[in-house]
C-alpha cells in the first residue's frame, strides 16, 4: 500500500493552530483552504470542527488523490473534495461561496510575493460578511527580534528561488490594506511562527 503524502511540520503545528481557531470562530460555518498541501491540517480540523464545512483547495493537483484517502478513512462528511485555486485569478471558482473562513497556512514565503496581493484580494472579495482570513507560518517583524533560525530559513528559501522568502508582516499589512483588509489579531505560535487574523476594514 502506497503511504500517503505527509508533513512532519503540518502534523506538529496543527493542533497548535485549532486551539487558536477555537477562540474565535463560532459554533458552525463554512471554510475554504488555500495550498491545502498534504490535507493534514483540513483533516484535523475537520474532524474537530465537525459544524463548520471544509473545502481544501490548492494549485495543482498532484496531492489530491491523497486527500481525498484521508477524508475517507476520517469518513469526513463535512470536507468537500479538494479544487484547484489560484489565488492570482480574478474570479476564484469554489464550491461553497462567501466562506465565513479563509484558511492558508504556510503558503506566502514558498510563493512569488504576487501570490499575496492575490489572497488578500480574494479573500477581501469572497468572504462573507463578518468572516476571517488566516495566515499561518514564520513571518518578519520590524520590531521583534528574529531568531537565527528564520534568518537560516529565509535565506535558503531565497537560494532556492529569489521568488521566495519569508515576508515581514508589515509589509502584508500594506498589501492587505490595499485590498481591504485590516489585521485584528496577532498570535506568536511554537517555532517562531505567527497566525495573524484579518477582516474587511469596513
Amino acid at each position: 500500500m502506497t503511504e500517503l503524502a505527509y508533513s512532519a511540520a503540518a502534523e506538529r503545528n496543527k493542533q497548535a493552530i485549532l486551539t487558536v481557531l477555537r477562540t474565535f470562530l463560532p459554533p458552525r460555518g463554512v471554510a475554504l483552504e488555500i495550498a491545502c498541501g498534504t490535507g493534514q491540517h483540513v483533516a484535523w480540523f475537520g474532524a474537530n470542527l465537525p459544524q463548520w464545512t471544509w473545502e481544501p483547495t490548492d494549485l495543482k493537483a498532484d496531492l489530491f488523490p491523497d486527500i481525498m484517502v484521508r477524508i475517507g478513512e476520517a469518513r469526513l462528511g463535512n470536507v468537500l473534495p479538494p479544487r484547484l485555486l489560484n489565488v492570482l485569478g480574478e474570479a476564484w471558482r469554489i464550491e461553497r461561496e462567501d466562506p465565513d473562513l479563509i484558511y492558508c497556512a504556510n503558503m506566502l514565503h514558498i510563493a512569488p510575493w504576487s501570490c499575496c496581493a492575490g489572497l488578500m484580494r480574494g479573500a477581501a472579495r469572497h468572504l462573507a460578511a463578518g468572516g476571517r482570513l488566516v495566515t499561518y507560518g514564520p513571518c518578519l517583524e520590524d520590531d521583534v527580534s528574529t531568531s537565527e533560525g528564520n534568518l537560516k530559513f529565509d535565506a535558503a528559501l531565497r537560494d532556492e528561488n529569489p521568488d521566495w522568502g519569508i515576508r515581514r508582516r508589515e509589509a502584508v499589512e500594506q498589501v492587505a490594506h490595499a485590498a481591504g483588509l485590516q489585521l485584528v489579531a496577532r498570535h506568536a505560535m511554537p517555532a517562531n511562527n505567527l497566525l495573524l487574523v484579518w477582516e474587511r476594514a469596513d
